[in-house]
């Protein structure tokens, strides 16, 4: 533990891990906004009347596994389906459900509900990139890790 916090010093000024970053967090944000906003919207368009969490509970779930299918499909062109797979399911579950939270809490507070209007996907998916961006380069920059 002590070795992790003792990496808490480092620069924030690279831009190259930005870059790299915000490259690895882009492609985290395709892959969670195709679930998150899939099911908000099948939930809205099908009438669901279930409460407000549990749209936003499956829509993070679904958002976090298109994620991960996503990852597997890209890294899979890098090394075998089984690796790719292996490694999408390790990348850091903080990221991907700090994104989520970020997106679906922004909806709410937004929409007051589960609510997927035109105005309100820029706002979702820009919380949804900048909530994990430091966590991601931090990663990068402290442990050398990253999943792309």
């Amino acid at each position: 533990m002590f070795a992790v916090l003792g990496r808490l010093n480092i620069s924030w000024r690279c831009k190259h891990t930005w870059k790299m970053a915000s490259f690895n967090t882009g492609w985290c944000l395709i892959g969670c906004s195709i679930g998150d906003f899939g099911t908000i919207a099948y939930a809205q368009f099908a009438g669901l009347t279930w409460p407000v969490w549990q749209i936003m509970g499956l829509a993070i779930v679904n958002g976090l596994l298109t994620s991960i299918i996503l990852e597997t499909i890209i890294l899979s062109r890098q090394m075998l389906v089984a690796l790719a797979f292996k490694t999408a399911i390790g990348m850091s579950m903080i990221s991907m459900v700090a994104m989520e939270l970020a997106m679906n809490l922004t909806d709410v507070m937004l929409t007051g509900g589960a609510v997927l209007n035109w105005w309100v996907i820029p706002f979702m998916l820009t919380a949804g990139f900048l909530a994990p961006l430091p966590y991601n380069y931090w990663r990068l920059k402290a442990l050398g890790k990253g999943c792309h």
